[in-house]
């Protein structure tokens, strides 16, 4: 299989790069036409915030790489990428690389759901383009498999890997039904957005942002279906709330010992979560010394994190495990595409024999005898060819016996002078062992 891919992500490349190479769905819809007219005949862009990855088959064999650094410098002015920025992958290399950023194990963020939708929408691009075929659609097809194969079957998504959404699952342990509780959300950057949307897709009843920038502060609002609560005020509307989740870049306590004393009062004892997930601290943290309040700040939580971490790191053989079988299971149908129209010739060719004999006694015999025969011919090829067929499918799609596969083609092909174009337009002459490759390396 001659697929090819490049990659600049998180592991090669600076962000200052990542963010330069960033393709939006229109870049691709513009690039990918300069592929398809110089270099591959059928492809696929993937872009995220931490990748822009290009896989296709190549319209000559033996391509490399560095043309593709140079297209996407150019379509990308200012992108100065260096060779050592890149990873490349071929045949076996680049099928396992896509099956593993599809599963997530890839990612930035271990585990990361969000990608298995990226990739299949990059490859929806693709298809609308008339830039996929079989053999690539097949590909993208086990990628989705292996991503959702991953979230089913291994715990590789669960747990809070980030500040934000360990504040909010701390939160739901402490109040079991969301729907009736109000939050408070200070600070409307992307830490205060991220708590804020988690918040508000978990459920959360009442929601109100508050930060120092009006306009921020309502375009969040707008965002999570919230209210505002002036930054001036904050101290006179705390008890207001349950749960208070703070995260400014202010350089001073923003919520003081006294202003949660006195909401306490208020509030009558009711129980209320503080969540401080500002660096430096925004609530003066000897607030937990007041009964009924919850506290924590980014040391707890990053504990919380750490742990859910090395938790979603020790799923990370299932999903290999995962691919592996993928990637056998990919490869024996992909080894299939040589045998089949081997097969179709090789009947093809019985059948003509067998009506060319037919003919011969059409008129020396009865219809109803004539009839009679036909069928048993009929039978009589299918019985022979039965065991030849059988086996030619069972050494391609088990991926095993390899040389088999081949030897045992060629022979047929000699033997009966079968000869026939190969329908797929890749090189699909060539047998591939995915797992003995990869052992390989």
């Amino acid at each position: 299989m001659n697929l090819v891919g490049i990659s600049i992500n998180h592991n090669t490349s600076p962000l200052e790069l990542r963010e330069a190479v960033h393709l939006s769905r229109s870049d691709i819809v513009e690039f990918i036409p300069l592929l398809k007219k110089k270099y591959f005949s059928e492809g696929v862009v993937i872009s995220t915030c931490n990748r822009t990855e290009i896989f296709g088959f190549p319209e000559s064999s033996g391509l490399d790489p560095e043309p593709l650094m140079e297209v996407l410098m150019e379509f990308k002015s200012g992108a100065d990428i260096k060779p050592q920025h890149i990873k490349r992958y071929f045949s076996c290399g680049a099928v396992k690389h896509l099956f593993a950023v599809a599963s997530g194990i890839d990612s930035l963020i271990i585990g990361d759901s969000q990608i298995l939708g990226q990739v299949k929408e990059a490859f929806e691009i693709s298809e609308d383009l008339n830039f996929a075929g079989s053999v690539l659609r097949r590909i993208f097809d086990t990628a989705t498999r292996v991503g959702k194969r991953a979230i089913k079957e291994t715990t590789i998504g669960e747990g809070a890997v980030t500040v934000s959404y360990a504040a909010v699952q701390v939160v739901e342990k402490i109040f079991a039904n969301l729907e009736r509780k109000s939050a408070l959300i200070i600070g409307a950057g992307e830490t205060g957005e991220l708590a804020a949307v988690h918040l508000h897709d978990k459920g959360i009843g009442k929601i109100a942002i508050s930060n120092r920038s009006v306009d921020r502060a309502e375009k969040l609002a707008g965002k999570v279906h919230g209210e505002i609560v002036p930054f001036q005020l904050l101290g006179e509307h705390l008890h207001n709330y349950d749960i208070i989740i703070s995260a400014t870049s202010a350089e001073k306590l923003i919520v003081t010992f006294e202003n949660v004393s006195s909401a306490m009062k208020k509030r009558r004892g009711s129980p209320v979560v503080l969540m401080d997930i500002a660096v430096p601290r925004d609530i003066d943290p000897e607030v937990k010394k007041i009964d009924n309040v919850f506290y924590h700040d980014m040391d707890s939580l990053k504990i919380i994190v750490g742990q859910n971490v090395q938790k979603r790191k020790d799923q990370i053989p299932l999903v290999e495990k995962i691919i592996m079988e993928e990637l056998i299971g990919f490869f024996g149908w992909y080894n299939t595409l040589d045998v089949v129209p081997t097969i179709k010739t090789m009947r093809s060719f019985f059948e003509e024999i067998r009506k060319d004999e037919l003919e011969k006694i059409r008129n020396k015999v009865s219809d109803e005898d004539y009839v009679k025969i036909e069928d048993m011919t009929r039978r009589m090829i299918g019985r022979l060819l039965h065991n030849p067929t059988v086996k030619l499918r069972e050494f391609a799609e088990t991926g095993a016996n390899i040389n088999d596969v081949t030897t045992n083609t060629m022979i047929l092909k000699e033997l009966f002078n079968l000869d026939h174009p190969s329908d797929n337009g890749d090189d699909t002459g060539s047998k591939i062992n995915c797992k003995e490759e990869l052992d390989k390396k």
